[in-house]
């Protein structure tokens, strides 16, 4: 029998960033996973902060070279690969001088967040999808870490419905306290509008005038775990109202066993189901 397959999609990971709490998780997940029998692919932005020399990382050629159209515009996807020091397991960067290249993460020097933000995830999110396509890899698992990944689960279950490599994919959405979504504008629902979207597809991502990356990611998710333990009111409402499978937050001792049998219950509910 072949071992299931895991995606791992995070926004940061030690030691290549560390904003907050999900850098320590996602670090720590893939190795545990792969190291209890599923093959593992892991990806994350290359952001600037990342020193490609000390990191060792080289580009992939015959993964690079897709154009990604992110508001009518073409920006070439570049995909980097590094040996994660300690553990037997390759991290895949997904890379593009006009979104990456600065040499800050989220905001700049006076902490204010960078306007194309929802540029650069839109930009990552169709790049990551894309890039799994060209992997040829089709996951059982798709488990998605941080705001900036929150545009997969909704383009997972819209635009690439139809894709044979994910018929079978269940989604995880791990939320966490932070999110950049307060700081974008209206026209992100244009921005994210992809293949043949339209806003009204992305009603979820959107309350009031406020942009709700968090319970749009929810919405379009098999299942959710609760990344921190506390989390906005707004989010808190959305899990308590959902009928999907929700991992309560777990201590840094309990996560790492406790999402390994979370994978383990939703690949066998699928088996029952089937």
């Amino acid at each position: 029998m072949s071992k299931k397959k895991a995606l791992i999609v995070t926004q940061e990971m030690n030691p290549y960033t560390a904003l907050s709490e999900i850098a320590s998780i996602a670090r720590k997940l893939p190795q545990y996973v792969q190291e209890k029998g599923m093959e593992i692919r892991v990806l994350m932005p290359r952001f600037g902060t990342i020193n490609e020399r000390r990191h060792r990382l080289h580009e992939v050629v015959r993964l690079s070279g897709m154009n990604i159209i992110v508001d009518d515009d073409d920006f070439p996807l570049i995909i980097k690969v590094a040996s994660l020091p300690g553990a037997r397991m390759q991290v895949y960067f997904l890379d593009n001088e006009d979104f990456f290249k600065r040499k800050s993460v989220f905001a700049d020097a006076k902490g204010k967040p960078f306007k194309d933000n929802p540029d650069r995830m839109v930009f990552f999110c169709k790049g990551v999808i894309e890039t799994v396509k060209k992997f040829g890899w089709p996951p059982d698992i798709i488990h998605c870490h941080g705001w900036m990944t929150s545009l997969i689960p909704f383009y997972l279950k819209t635009a690439y419905k139809n894709e044979p490599l994910f018929q079978n994919s269940k989604v995880i959405y791990s939320v966490y306290e932070e999110s950049l979504g307060t700081s974008f504008g209206k026209n992100f629902l244009e921005k994210a509008t992809i293949n043949n979207l339209e806003t009204t597809d992305l009603k979820d991502f959107q309350k009031d005038d406020k942009i709700t990356l968090h319970e749009g990611a929810i919405t379009f998710s098999d299942a959710i775990i609760r990344g921190s333990e506390k989390l906005e009111d707004d989010v808190e409402a959305k899990l308590i109202a959902t009928d999907k499978a929700v991992l309560e937050y777990k201590t840094e001792e309990e996560y790492l066993s406790a999402y390994m049998e979370f994978y383990h219950d939703l690949l066998e509910s699928e088996v029952s189901s089937s």
